[in-house]
């Protein structure tokens, strides 16, 4: 046990590194629906290097109450694996997110009340003042990261649970209301570094943290819950490299880096693929304008809509050679990727050539749609990129669109007074005939109508997703009976 403890205390920094490398090896690897579950395994054995390396370094392997949270933690993880909805999915990464932070700010706090500086911490070649001001400026800054990661993520969870209002909460001044809460939160971060004695300012630096939190998510609509999550998945990256500067932990430090690097890089995606400014996603101003005045969503439609059946539907799938599937969060919702699958095998078995056109934000999350089909044994190569979509849409004979409505409009591209205008979309209106399958013709999230649902290609299919595909998988079978 002592060699291990030597080992671990000479080597720590180079286990971390390790640590390191396959976590980065491990987030490339769930780039890819086919290579994710190795990607994770990758990363949980990344983890568990530096959880055993500190566990050997600190001495403390004997712990009962290491063994007892290990346990419990891995329990409530592996039941969650099984028991979480995959529709819940995106409020459960935010509670994560939440949790994460939560900690690092716990943390934070008990080694503030220690009163002690961290061994680590005591080594710095500078004086006791620096050391001290140092250690402190570094708790002020967890503290601040960690709480408002922690309050943000729960007012995500709770919008997305529907707990609360998904309509933004918007404080009157909200900006300046911020502004000035950033302020009072650095002001009192340089009074701790240069009175740490004072355990008022700690507790002024929550407060103010917690309202910031809770100001800057309160302000952001369901719709944009996706953004704001991602956006806290750095936050929670952030706070545990920050804790990393608390115990000069070189392990923390590298991998809140890692995670809290990839979390904006993830951010930035999520704000172009929803035509979003990323400066005002990091200012919370994320709520985009809302649109003009325009028509009535009735008499847009009125009259211009060509409702079909599933018997219609079977006989133009019957005649296709090629059919593109648009999963959207209605199919997520309908729990109708079961239904889909059958529909592709039995169209596949006929040599007809299938594929599944996603959008990055066609769920509530970057690849929700990826594993939802996964998840349904779809092939790994028939789930298509936007881009990759768009290149085949116009030589596509028949879209089939479950659930998607924004993701499919084509006032993004020429609409410039709606909310949705620039967000690239996927470019369904191309090909040769589209079936919406929908149960009425109320709007998406950005609250606006769909030229889509009136195009001369398009036919409506007004049904739940899982009992309409399922009737046209049956239609379809009788007509070649």
């Amino acid at each position: 046990m002592d060699l291990l403890k030597d080992i671990a205390t000479e080597y720590q920094t180079v286990f971390y590194l390790f640590t390191v490398i396959f976590f980065i090896f491990g987030l490339k690897l769930l780039t890819s629906a086919k290579t994710a579950r190795r990607g994770n395994l990758l990363s949980s054995l990344g983890m568990l290097i530096a959880i055993t390396a500190t566990l050997f370094y600190k001495g403390i392997l004997s712990y009962d109450l290491i063994i007892i949270g290990l346990v419990i933690g891995s329990l409530i993880g592996i039941i969650s694996a099984y028991t979480v909805d995959m529709r819940a999915i995106p409020q459960f990464v935010a509670i994560l997110n939440g949790f994460g932070g939560g900690v690092s700010a716990l943390v934070a706090i008990v080694e503030f009340l220690k009163g002690e500086l961290p061994v680590n911490v005591q080594k710095l070649p500078f004086s006791e003042i620096t050391k001290a001001m140092y250690f402190h400026g570094a708790i002020a800054l967890d503290m601040f990261i960690g709480t408002i990661t922690f309050w943000g993520s729960m007012v995500a969870f709770s919008k997305l649970q529907r707990l609360i209002t998904e309509k933004p909460i918007v404080l009157p001044a909200k900006n300046l209301i911020n502004l000035l809460l950033l302020v009072g939160i650095i002001v009192l971060g340089v009074l701790l570094t240069l009175h740490p004695e004072n355990t008022l300012y700690m507790i002024g630096i929550l407060v103010l943290a917690s309202l910031l939190g809770l100001s800057l998510t309160l302000a952001v609509g369901g719709a944009d819950m996706p953004v704001i999550i991602s956006l806290f998945i750095s936050y929670a990256g952030l706070s545990a490299g920050t804790l990393g500067f608390v115990f000069l932990n070189h392990g923390l430090i590298m991998v809140g880096a890692l995670v809290g690097a990839s979390g904006l890089i993830l951010t930035r995606i999520m704000a172009k693929s929803m035509n979003r400014d990323f400066y005002g996603i990091l200012l919370g101003n994320i709520t985009p304008p809302e649109m003009k005045e325009s028509k009535d969503s009735k008499d847009f439609y009125q009259g211009k809509i060509k409702s079909t059946t599933p018997e219609e539907v079977a006989m133009i799938l019957e005649s296709a050679d090629t059919v593109a599937v648009v999963p959207g969060y209605g199919l997520a919702v309908a729990q109708a990727q079961g239904a889909v699958r059958d529909l592709y095998n039995e169209l596949t078995k006929d040599g007809k050539e299938v594929y599944f056109a996603i959008h990055p934000v066609a769920g509530r999350m970057p690849g929700h749609m990826n594993v939802l089909l996964a998840e349904v044994d779809i092939p790994y190569d028939k789930l298509k990129t936007l881009e990759e979509s768009n290149n085949l849409l116009p030589d596509t004979d028949v879209v089939i669109v479950v659930g998607a409505n924004d993701v499919v409009n084509p006032m993004a591209r020429d609409a410039k007074d709606t909310p949705i205008y620039g967000m690239p979309i996927l470019d369904v209106d191309k090909a040769k005939s589209v079936v919406i399958i929908k149960r009425s013709l109320a709007p998406g999230f950005a609250g606006i109508p769909n030229p889509l649902f009136i195009k001369e290609n398009a036919l409506m299919l007004f049904t739940d997703a899982k009992p309409g595909l399922s009737e046209i998988l049956r239609e379809y079978k009788e007509l070649k009976s």
